[in-house]
């Protein structure tokens, strides 16, 4: 990246350095907050009508779900969104599979959250344990690579798992606790794990892992089309059809569930929370607060000033960082030499790589453009 003057949106808090392909406008607007005012905030909850249209989507759960054990299947991670969307089942009296994967990065607070709120909803759970010893190889090879997308791994295992579980269960909806509220901007070169890139994902686990992929579960653009289309399975993403407010839904979660908040966003894994509070903002120079901030602010859940003063501290404590990288390192079974070695790898993105963008690009835009007449 050449040296630049730093820039900063006038209106939210997405900056040249989180994102080096941002642009302005004459106004000092940022195109990611320009995107979610002009097209996004259609898709976010809007009175009455989100409400219809939540309605509409229950009829057609229930319905699908008759005579069946189940009607939904529901991710939970211990997370705050997983957690609040198996609150809503509860509410609107539907009769979900809570489903967790456990690649074997969970921190106690998380497996507590999410035995809790099984326990306090009294549904049935299921768990897939991911073997350790070929999922650690395969990470490895990911941090190796020096690609910010050390995640991608455990978003593809995720969806291929939960896919896998509903179409074992004959259940037709998957219920996620993604939103627009506080996950609507993101760059592409900070989150493209998000894409089922399998020309990648196993390009990289080639050239760095010593495991080649088995018993790990994947899912493809090819998959999960399998999944939507001959299996018939429908991904609904509840919190955009009530006024969801992260920080509000968390205090409910606690003052009802004696549910446990365990810091940031994505804090109920280790290797996320590290990632994305150090080696994220460290090494890539890439905060990922400031895209949940600027989601927030354009929600109208924060005004700018807060995300700034927020901002103003680190996303990490200095004085636990060294423990931290202890517990990586030995999880992953390296050495910290080895670890910081990785760390201090010239930082590369999905560009760097062998990649299926254009393509899937092609087809998401095509299936939308044909088969999204209206929000599920």
């Amino acid at each position: 990246m050449s040296v630049q003057e730093y820039k900063i949106c006038n209106r939210c808090v997405m900056d040249n350095t989180t994102d080096v392909f941002i642009q302005f406008d004459e106004k000092g607007n940022c195109n990611h907050c320009e995107d979610y005012l002009q097209r996004i905030a259609k898709l976010t909850y809007i009175p009455q009508v989100s409400d219809e249209q939540w309605e509409q989507i229950l009829k057609k759960v229930k319905e699908a779900g008759k005579n069946r054990k189940f009607d939904c299947i529901v991710g939970v991670s211990g997370g705050v969104d997983s957690s609040y969307t198996a609150h809503l089942c509860k509410e609107y009296g539907l009769r979900p599979l809570l489903f967790h994967m456990d690649n074997g990065w969970d921190t106690k607070i998380s497996v507590k959250n999410v035995a809790t709120m099984v326990d306090k909803l009294g549904f049935e759970y299921d768990c897939q344990v991911l073997d350790w010893e070929e999922f650690r190889e395969i990470q490895l090879g990911f941090l190796k690579s020096s690609i910010v997308d050390l995640e991608m791994p455990t978003d593809i295992a995720i969806l291929a798992s939960i896919y896998k579980a509903a179409a074992q269960y004959g259940i037709k909806y998957i219920f996620s606790g993604g939103n627009l509220s506080s996950e609507a901007i993101m760059p592409l070169q900070m989150g493209y794990h998000v894409y089922k890139d399998m020309k990648l994902y196993k390009y990289i686990v080639r050239k760095y892992s010593k495991k080649a992929l088995k018993s790990i579960p994947t899912v493809g653009i090819l998959g999960e089309f399998y999944y939507k289309f001959a299996k018939n399975i429908k991904t609904v993403y509840p919190l955009n059809y009530i006024p969801y407010d992260k920080d509000k839904a968390k205090q409910f979660l606690i003052e009802n569930y004696g549910w446990e908040d365990y810091g940031g966003k994505h804090h109920e894994s280790k290797i996320t929370a590290f990632w994305q509070s150090y080696a994220m903002p460290e090494k890539y120079k890439m905060d990922y607060r400031r895209t949940t901030l600027s989601a927030q602010i354009c929600a109208g859940q924060i005004n700018r000033e807060e995300a700034m003063n927020e901002l103003l501290y680190k996303p990490y404590d200095e004085k636990l960082i060294e423990e931290d990288k202890k517990y990586i390192a030995k999880k992953f079974g390296i050495s910290i030499e080895e670890l910081e070695q990785y760390l201090s790898n010239p930082p590369k993105t999905y560009l760097d790589f062998p990649n299926n963008k254009e393509l899937i690009s092609f087809v998401y835009k095509t299936y939308n453009r044909i088969f999204t007449k209206k929000r599920i």
